[in-house]
């Protein structure tokens, strides 16, 4: 069964995160992630980054992965 610090990995190994969480049951994940490639991008932009990084696994072995995903600024901002 597929574990979230897999999935963890996957997003680590292709893009640079300033911050990283990933949880799930091992169908479903749900990710924070912060990276400042994601600055001057919109939600969608991000998202297809993310699905880039994890390549062919986001269609072999990830159900669903739902995704917040933050520059620095932003994580700061809800944070501190």
């Amino acid at each position: 069964m597929l574990t979230p610090q897999q999935v963890h990995e996957w997003i680590a190994a292709g893009l640079a995160c300033e911050h990283l969480q990933v949880a799930g049951d091992g169908q479903h994940f749900e990710a924070v992630i912060v990276s400042a490639e994601f600055a001057g991008k919109l939600p969608v932009a991000r998202h297809q980054r993310v699905y880039q990084a994890l390549g062919s696994h986001m269609h072999a072995d990830i159900h669903a992965l739902s995704m917040q995903t933050l520059t620095p600024e932003e994580w700061m901002a809800r944070h501190g």
